[in-house]
Parts: C-alpha cells; structure tokens; sequence
C-alpha cells in the first residue's frame, strides 16, 4: 500500500506545490492535508460498501474543512467529545448524519447532542442508558441508540488499540451479560429506541478475520433479542506507515464482512441488518505528511538527526512504538545512505520520530525532511509539552496551498495562563 499521499511526487511536492514552498510560506514543524486524496478515500470506501453506511470516525483527524469534506462526500460523521460536536455544528453538519460516541459522556455533552438532535448515540454503559432517559423524558420523539458491545475479539495488535477483549473500559460485555443488561434497560425507557449494536474491536486491524468473528457474535446476540435494524461494526482499518507494511484492503473487507452477516443472520432467522463502518485512519492517515527542519546532526554510536519537532506533533511512536519512514526534500546529492535515527526537540529520551532509517550521509542542519503518512492521530493527539505551540495543518489541492488551522502562538499559550 502506499505511504504518500495521492497527489505526492515524494520527496519533492504534493498537490503540485513544493514541500520547499510550503517550509517557506508557513513555517515548519507542519502538517500538510491532501484534499485529493481525501476525497478519494470517502468515495472509495462509499463505492466498495454501497448500500452499507459510511461514517468517517473524527477523532483521527477533524477540522472546518474536513467536516465540509466528509459532508460533500456523502459519509456520516461520528464524534467522541463536545468539541467535536461543536466543531460539527459550527459547520452546519446535518445532525441526522451524526453519531456519537464515548465511554464517558457528561451530561452538558448528551444534552448538547440531544439539543442538535444527532441520529444516533452509542451507549456505553448501564449508568448511561438513565442519565440519557431523563435527559430526553420531555422529548417529543425517542432518541435513538446503539448498543456498545465488547465481543471478546481478540484483534492481535498493540494493547492499547485493542478494544474489543473483555477486561478494558470499553463497551458492554457480550460474555458477563452486563450487554443484554443494558438492553434490557434501553428498552425499559419510552424516550429511547433501540437501533441496533455497536462494537469496534481495535486498531490498526490488517485483516478481516476479527469484523466476521465479531459480526458473527452480534448477529447471533441480535438473534436472541429477535432481530435489530442496525449493525455498526466500528473501524480501525489498518493502513501501512512504511513500504511493505500491510493494510487493510477496503475491497476485500466489503466483500467477506456484510457476507459474514448475511451468512449469520440466514442460519439465525433473522432479517439482515443495515451495516454501518466508522473509518478514520484509513481515510486520512496518508492524506498527510509533516514537514520539519533539521536543527543538528549528532555523531557517535548512532548518528541523530534532530528536528524542530517532535512527540508534541507525533506521539504515536512513544505510544505505541509505532514505526516511520523520513526523507530528505529535494533532489538526490549523490550522498552515500547511511542509517540515521531523527529525534525531536523536546526533554525526553523516548522523543524518537524515527528509528534506524536511511538518510544521505551529507545531512545538516537546515535540510528539510517530510514523514510520511501523518494525516491521522498527529494533529488531533496534539500537545504543548515543554509549552511548545502547535503547528499549523495545510491543505493543498491543484497547485494551491492554503491554511486550515493556523500555527499556535507563544501568545495563545500565555493567554489561557489567567493567573
């Protein structure tokens, strides 16, 4: 699979603007956007899954302008936090396109989702399914839900992305029956209607196996409660992050997965239900890559290059040792290859980009290196450690590059500090 955007002629440019042009005009750390390639993942996820539903999982990447997208693209939304609602509403996303997430929802969160009337809310919890019923009690029509069920699928990928096993925070056991307790207790309350079952079994998933041994598992759930109308199987498509990495082929996935229900539902007697998936990385991951200049070069046991960024941008590599590629941008010196390890600014040892890649021999400070598929959980895991501010997120399309989230300031730190 590829690692760089759609429009990318690596290490040189994207959407026909130079990585050289953009360092320039806006600065660098950066994150650049691929509006191309974006829109072309919505509508080859929609194509292969039609007449299933599409929803693109916000938490990977959101702002205004991939909101608009997602929207124009036809793709529902789905939203974890009152800040992605917000974010949702401030641009006039159609509610009846929304689901929300989350395992811990406030009750100001499912009273602002209440208010813009959201298609559906995911229920994650007994304690929820009441603190949603009194919330909606003088509601004119009942609030559709969903479900959360925790499968005990086993995903076989990094632990902190594996969220479909019994034993972890999130969802309803399938196994304990605290699930069919919190059925019992959605269909006990007039102002909510039962819409189906959600699960998401993790992360960075290559392979269909896990969503048919999951479907399998809610279908026949579904069978004993005598058939739902929805089936939302989650996302967490994998995508490669270096060559030859594996990603889940969206094809392949649309072929054997609404197949495994059909399969289930026909041995159960029941009707089939309308499928839902929520992809997020999978839609933008290689949408986008990062820009950073080179502020030293360290020899000794291993040479380290280092950048003006770092863990505050990218924290997946200290979070889940998560691998990357680096390039230099510009055309080849001639240099010999030599392996490097790039390393951010900030004050800890584990602020590694990237480990062991091959970088010409001739590195030095001012070069400018782009990483590779960055689009997804870099923006959004965003932190100002060591109070370092944000970058700014480009978009390019058609030879065009313009901002869609401006570069954070010294000034925007100082003036949350009212002390």
């Amino acid at each position: 699979m590829n690692i760089w955007p759609l429009t990318a002629e690596p290490p040189l440019s994207v959407g026909g603007v130079s990585f050289t042009e953009i360092a320039e005009r806006f600065g660098t750390p950066a994150y650049v956007i691929d509006e191309e390639h974006v829109r072309h993942r919505c509508r080859e996820y929609r194509k292969a899954l039609h007449p299933h539903r599409v929803a693109y999982a916000g938490k990977a990447f959101l702002c205004r302008a991939m909101v608009r997208w997602v929207e124009e693209e036809g793709l529902w939304l789905d939203v974890c936090s009152e800040g992605e609602l917000a974010l949702a509403r401030a641009v006039g996303f159609p509610p009846e396109r929304i689901l929300l997430h989350g395992n811990g929802k406030t009750p100001a969160y499912l009273a602002a989702a209440l208010d813009y009337g959201v298609a559906r809310i995911v229920v994650d919890s007994a304690g929820e399914v009441a603190r949603l019923a009194a919330l909606t009690g003088d509601r004119h029509h009942p609030q559709k839900v969903l479900v959360r069920v925790t499968p005990a699928v086993d995903p076989h990928v990094h632990q902190a992305m594996a969220t479909g096993v019994e034993d972890q925070k999130f969802g309803l056991s399938l196994a304990s029956g605290a699930a069919a307790d919190a059925v019992r207790r959605v269909l006990g309350q007039p102002s909510l209607t039962l819409a189906g079952l959600h699960c998401h079994i993790g992360s960075q998933i290559g392979v269909p196996d896990g969503y048919e041994t999951a479907a399998r598992r809610l279908v026949a759930f579904m069978a004993e409660l005598g058939g739902l109308p929805e089936l939302n199987l989650g996302g967490g498509h994998a995508v490669a992050y270096r060559p030859g990495d594996r990603g889940l082929d969206v094809q392949t996935f649309a072929e054997r997965v609404p197949r495994a229900v059909a399969e289930e539902c026909a041995i159960r007697g029941i009707p089939e239900p309308d499928l839902t998936v929520e992809p997020g990385r999978a839609i933008v991951a290689a949408a986008g890559v990062t820009l950073y200049r080179v502020l030293a070069v360290k020899h000794g046991v291993r040479t380290f290059v280092v950048v003006d960024g770092g863990m505050s941008d990218n924290p997946r590599p200290a979070l889940y040792g998560s691998r990357y590629t680096v390039a230099r941008v510009g055309h080849p010196t001639g240099a010999r290859d030599v392996p490097v390890t790039v390393v951010g600014r900030h004050c800890e040892a584990g602020d590694v980009i990237a480990s062991d890649v091959p970088m010409p021999g001739d590195i030095r400070p001012g070069d400018l290196l782009v990483v590779p598929c960055t689009g997804a959980y870099h923006h959004s895991m965003a932190s100002n450690y060591n109070l370092v501010a944000r970058p700014p997120v480009i978009a390019v399309l058609g030879g065009r590059a313009w901002p869609l989230v401006r570069r954070e300031t010294v000034e925007d730190l100082l003036r949350r500090d009212v002390c």
